[in-house]
């Protein structure tokens, strides 16, 4: 049994809290937050004990693991107290706000002989195995190109600001327009290219403030980007386009392209996702084929496209679990499980450390648009 305490009771905090029920060998010894009546109606809601104070947190004896799922600004001074009170730190992406930040939060961990952990999550997902196992059992040869999308739709234009989580907590959309979508939404698709193609050799990143008025009570607001595109090179061999935006049609998708044919993954958000096989030296599916045909016939585009190749079925059951709700299908806690099993057995969790650290990198590099750039981390 791992005891864990949680740092801010906003929109995600939900995930957290509902998705920790499939992992027992967690404990909840509290949450803080710095809005006193968020922190109220939180642990009201969900029946939990509310720290009367950061520092009365950070001083719990039981407490081993503090997870930060503060505003990204506050990273980088929460992650360092927590460390200098001796504890081990799951943190939501970035590590902190610049290469520096997020350096020295690594550098303290290692001093103190403590384990940071990065999100998200969904890196350690059942469709991420799946479509690794597919890679490794060579069903599409030698992967070679990859595409994955971050498209979030045109959320500004939509009600946005009546958004709720479970506990009644306000989905932060001012604050996001303002950090940006990149470094809110970047780490989903990297922490599956990372995982599944090692690390970033050199890359090219650009990024756009395109819509500037986002609507009643932006107009006074400094807003970051919200279209960003990164073209990376693994030193696998690899090479992938990672967009992020909040304006094109929602696509979360990811595509790999190898030798012998290509994989996509219909949605990085969810635990389970549909995938997809496609191998060259194999008839198309016969929808996909009269799909074709009828195109071609037709001299026009059918309105609904059909995802390419056939659907792979799981070769492991589902474990009976809780998820968050659609769109966000996610087991958020399982990083925190695994990173608690991991230091339990003297081993290094996957998304610990240099790792950690090489993702934080490459998003404030997408975040930034900053051009040609080769990253500082390795692993």
């Amino acid at each position: 049994m791992t005891t864990i305490a949680i740092v801010g009771a906003g929109f995600v905090a939900d995930y957290y809290v509902t998705t920790r029920a499939n992992h027992p060998e967690l404990r909840l010894g509290g949450v803080w937050d710095r809005d006193a009546a968020r922190l109220k109606q939180f642990t009201g809601f969900h029946g939990l004990k509310a720290y009367g104070s950061l520092e009365q947190c950070m001083e719990d004896p039981d407490v081993a693991i503090v997870v930060n799922l503060t505003n990204p600004e506050s990273h980088f001074a929460l992650n360092c107290m927590a460390l200098e009170a001796g504890k081990h730190v799951y943190c939501e992406k970035p590590l902190g706000m610049t290469f520096d930040e997020a350096r020295h939060v690594i550098d303290l961990a290692d001093q103190k002989g403590l384990t940071v952990c990065g999100a998200p999550a969904n890196g350690l997902s059942d469709a991420k195995r799946l479509t690794a196992q597919l890679i490794e059992t060579g069903q599409i040869g030698k992967p070679r190109l990859a595409y994955a999308e971050m498209e979030d739709g045109p959320v500004f234009k939509d009600n946005w600001t009546e958004w709720r989580s479970r506990s009644g907590a306000k989905w932060p959309g001012l604050h996001e327009f303002e950090v940006g979508c990149t470094l809110e939404h970047a780490g989903y698709g990297l922490s599956w290219l990372v995982a599944l193609f090692g690390p970033v050799e050199s890359g090219q990143a650009f990024s756009a403030l395109t819509f500037p008025d986002k609507g009643p009570g932006t107009h006074d607001l400094s807003l970051a980007a919200d279209f960003s595109v990164g073209c990376l090179t693994f030193r696998s061999g690899v090479t992938a386009r990672l967009t992020c935006g909040l304006a094109a049609p929602r696509d979360r998708s990811l595509t790999i392209v190898g030798d012998e044919g290509s994989i996509v993954v219909r949605d990085l958000w969810d635990d389970r996702s549909p995938v997809h096989l496609s191998r060259f030296d194999e008839k198309r599916p016969l929808l996909q084929r009269l799909a074709g045909r009828f195109e071609r016939q037709r001299g026009t585009v059918l309105p609904l496209r059909l995802t390419h190749g056939k659907p792979v079925a799981y070769p492991f059951p589902a474990s009976a679990m809780s998820l968050s709700s659609f769109p966000s299908k996610i087991d958020f806690a399982r990083g925190i499980a695994v990173m608690a099993e991991a230091i339990s057995s003297g081993e290094t969790p996957f998304f610990s450390g240099q790792r950690a650290l090489h993702l934080s990198e490459l998003a404030l590099a997408l975040n930034d648009g900053v051009g040609s750039f080769e990253p500082r981390s390795n692993f």
